[in-house]
């Protein structure tokens, strides 16, 4: 069982000047170079504040395992001699907010400066500058020393009028890393091997069980229960079975690189209802609070693909490493190259409600009903599940963008903003009309059963297209199809599509337009 100790009091009033260093919850990089050297005159403060947990619900496992993380690191931190200062969200100390509790701070200690880490939100990164201002001290941001691509290079890799397409961005970065490079060329003369990356999962092919880990957070549950802190699946897991410490997440990249890597790239895109992480690496939310970088991840997998006897294809890492020096990189440069405006762009005016089983996970549709009980249950879902699955009924349902984006921040345990709202307005939703991706990523109920999705004990039928049991997917795909025309039919990459909707009886497409129709009016019953 994982000890997690109690949150580290204030030290005392000291007299000598002090430099106050704030550090967020997803900033936990133990490599970071201000825990190079033990300075006697440097504080490092933690803070579990409401303004963080309140200003979308979020899953309960989401809040239990960055509290539990941070005050995992704060901890380290102490025993290495550091300075530390931790306000837990129930300390009668904490203010609830990053202003004010440094405001208190300050009253304490003698601080003559503060400093943080470049928040990686827009929300965040402004609340702390306003915070500078208004407590009237010095202060000034570091890098985070965390992403390949530094903050102050993705105005040029990204400029504001046009950003560059993703695969023209995951070529440089190979270029510029190496990584599966020979020299200025891709190793074996491809870049990309997406097209053998799209395999369903055959019969006789044992899906692999995840590394699970038992941490007992039981008092951080009975903490954020007593705080009154509004959560998604309010119920907290006997044990958290995520990674919370650098320790923890060096063994879930272990696991993956040494089991589940052989296999990844070739079933990343498949669905299945026998398990909820296939050979996906669950590695997003240890990056993404930092106890990992992603270059250490790229290269210990890198290495297991090059070691004697490895039975890991080149189709298969690079699938991986797209996924993180391509994906990872580029929606971050996305977002911060087009923020704040990125959060208001809405190409297809949607405006509709999200249907309640969004909540729940109760809807006849099987595989809908299965990656939102999963996401409930586990606060995960891999990103063919989102993208193809919740996305992509959302898309077609003229779902508002807003809704997808608080929804999707709220209940998945690795989302933050600057990596969700890229992947779901700009991938997902097309709200952003193709700055991120190239078409829209809408499918019929034949692409969802291809790719493994449930169809089979399903109540819908994937076979039908406007009948009583007609999988929903069918008439909304091309009910939206029809309906956005104006604003897609000039896209190249839909130009198939429009030619196929040409090639139907105008009484074929007109019975999809009342199917679709009939749907929405009820699709909370769906």
């Amino acid at each position: 069982m994982k000890e997690v100790h109690l949150p580290v009091e204030a030290e005392k009033k000291e007299e000598e000047a002090l430099i106050l260093r704030l550090i967020l919850g997803d900033q936990l990089n133990e490599n970071h170079s201000w825990f190079r050297e033990v300075r006697p005159d440097v504080v490092y403060a933690f803070m579990e504040v409401r303004s963080e947990t309140d200003y979308v619900v979020h899953h309960i496992q989401k809040v239990l395992g960055i509290f539990a993380a941070m005050r995992s690191f704060a901890q380290k931190l102490k025993v290495l001699g550091h300075r530390v200062v931790y306000l837990a969200i129930d300390h009668p100390e904490n203010k609830q907010s990053f202003e004010e509790n440094i405001r208190g701070l300050r009253a304490r200690f003698r601080f003559s400066e503060w400093t943080f880490q470049e928040a990686e939100e827009h929300r965040l990164d402004g609340l702390l500058h306003h915070a500078g201002s208004a407590l009237g001290m010095p202060f000034h941001a570091v890098s985070s020393e965390h992403f390949v691509l530094e903050r102050k290079e993705i105005e040029t890799w990204f400029p504001s009028q046009k950003s560059p397409l993703m695969e023209r961005f995951y070529r440089k970065m190979r270029q510029r890393t190496g990584y599966l490079m020979e020299g200025a060329e891709p190793e074996s003369g491809r870049w990309n091997f997406d097209l053998e990356n799209r395999s369903s999962i055959p019969k006789n092919v044992a899906i692999p069980e995840p590394l699970l880990f038992e941490n007992d957070l039981s008092e951080i549950a009975r903490a954020i229960e007593k705080a009154g802190i509004q959560t998604l699946s309010s119920a907290a897991p006997e044990k958290f079975y995520w990674p919370i410490d650098r320790a923890q997440s060096l063994e879930l990249l272990e696991d993956f690189a040494e089991r589940l890597l052989p296999c990844f790239g070739t079933f990343q895109d498949a669905l299945s209802e026998k398990s909820w992480s296939l050979w996906h690496s669950r590695l997003a939310f240890s990056m993404n609070l930092k106890m990992l970088s992603p270059a250490e991840v790229i290269e210990r997998c890198i290495s297991a693909y090059r070691a004697p006897n490895s039975q890991i294809s080149l189709a298969q890492i690079e699938g991986f490493v797209r996924q993180i020096l391509g994906w990872r990189e580029y929606v971050r440069g996305i977002y911060w190259s087009r923020m704040p405006g990125y959060a208001e762009l809405n190409f297809f005016e949607a405006n509709r409600p999200l249907p309640v089983w969004y909540w729940t996970g109760k809807t006849r549709m099987k595989c809908m009903s299965q990656a939102i009980e999963q996401t409930l249950e586990h606060a995960y879902a891999h990103h063919i599940q989102r993208l193809m699955l919740t996305g992509n009924f959302g898309l077609m349902a003229g779902i508002s963008p807003d809704e997808m984006d608080r929804w999707y921040l709220g209940v998945y345990i690795d989302a933050f903003e600057w990596v969700e709202m890229p992947n779901t307005r700009g991938m997902s939703q097309f709200a952003d009309g193709g700055i991120m991706a190239t078409k829209p990523y809408a499918a019929s109920a034949n692409y969802l059963k291809k790719q493994g999705a449930p169809c089979s004990s399903c109540f819908y039928d994937p076979n039908d297209r406007v009948g009583e049991k007609a999988c929903p997917f069918n008439s909304l795909y091309w009910n939206f199809i029809e309906r956005n025309r104006v604003k897609l039919e000039r896209n190249p990459r839909m130009s198939m599509i429009y030619r196929s909707l040409e090639k139907m009886k105008p009484e074929d497409r007109a019975a999809f337009a009342d199917k679709a129709e009939r749907l929405i009016d009820q699709i909370d019953a769906l």
